[in-house]
């Protein structure tokens, strides 16, 4: 199954930008959403911030949550995780891209399709825009990502 359609947390962007490759997830997918909540947490770094410049510049929409999904709320999630995971529940079409933990958690508990960081350098390399899985993740831990399966991605992108 295409992945086409997907609704970003802050971490990915923040960490992928660090590494130079945000640029990289408009081209993966035909949509990419970042909901009010991660944006206004992206953007509250202020015009010097990398993370901050590069959401400006990125071919991405913005996509407002009303409110929380009850069965979301109850996991006392932040803001952005609970409007990512909300906007991906009301949009069956659309991945959401988490790294945290119990994020994933409640995503899997109530029928969310996710993707991680991780996730998203193995599709990279399956369609050509990096050379490496195992070096990217190098970088995005040494970025600050905390990555229990670097083994599990780099097999799944034949390394």
């Amino acid at each position: 199954m295409t992945i086409e359609r997907v609704v970003v947390n802050a971490s990915p962007l923040i960490l992928l930008t660090k590494i130079n490759l945000a640029d990289m997830v408009p081209r993966l997918f035909t949509a990419v959403v970042v909901p009010d909540a991660v944006w206004q947490e992206i953007a509250r770094g202020g015009n010097n911030d990398p993370a901050a410049q590069t959401l400006l510049s990125l071919r991405i929409e913005r996509g407002t949550v009303e409110a929380v999904a009850p069965e979301i709320l109850v996991w006392n999630l932040g803001d952005g995780e609970s409007d990512v995971l909300t906007f991906a529940l009301a949009n069956q079409g659309h991945r959401a891209v988490v790294d945290d933990k119990a994020a994933r958690s409640c995503a899997r508990s109530v029928g969310i399709n996710i993707l991680g960081t991780g996730g998203l350098l193995v599709l990279a390399k399956r369609r050509g825009f990096i050379q490496s899985v195992g070096s990217e993740l190098q970088r995005l831990v040494q970025a600050g990502l905390w990555i229990e399966m670097i083994n599990l991605l780099e097999e799944q992108a034949g390394e």
